[in-house]
């Protein structure tokens, strides 16, 4: 995939890495071959794609990764399944390890932590209420998600960071 992209458009300096499935299943309902779809997608994903991009991020002395974690990385792990938000902490753990190990090659590495946002996945939380214990009252866009994302593209400063994007909510 990274070399059809780079044959294409050229070198890749900037990676989000904004896969992710959420199988809704209570802690007794979880299968294993849930679990393991779950990680192979939510994280697994996160480590071949920035694995791929990186040997030329390290050439150019320059590249920008962004992760999308989630809410339940932190706070609300068992809303969605413990495979969820087992997958979504490790794809924030992943970004503080490349973050260090890469810190004065002049790649990035960064994560956003979305909360509830209004998109199909969010749509049975959004459907059982949860949007009552967000302060701001309401679920988040793609667009908010996606200035974040740009703000992190844009600081070469900033690195190993999970900035949370979550209309101040601390629900669990």
């Amino acid at each position: 995939m990274v070399h059809d992209v780079e044959e294409r458009f050229g070198p890749i300096d900037i990676l989000v890495n904004n896969a992710g499935i959420a199988a809704a299943r209570g802690l007794d309902d979880i299968t294993e071959e849930d679990f393991d779809r779950t990680i192979e997608i939510n994280l697994k994903s996160v480590f071949l794609c920035t694995q791929a991009v990186l040997p030329g991020m390290r050439t150019r002395r320059w590249g920008r990764i962004v992760n999308i974690s989630s809410i339940g990385a932190r706070i609300g792990a068992g809303t969605v399944s413990v495979a969820y938000g087992a997958s979504k902490a490790g794809v924030e753990g992943l970004t503080r390890a490349y973050a260090l190990r890469l810190a004065t090659s002049g790649v990035t590495v960064n994560a956003v932590a979305p909360g509830l946002v209004d998109t199909e996945m969010g749509k049975p939380l959004i459907e059982s209420g949860v949007i009552n214990r967000i302060p701001v009252g309401r679920a988040g866009t793609g667009d908010e998600i996606a200035h974040a994302v740009i703000f992190l593209a844009g600081n070469g400063y900033m690195t190993g960071q999970a900035i949370a994007v979550n209309g101040g909510s601390l629900f669990s």
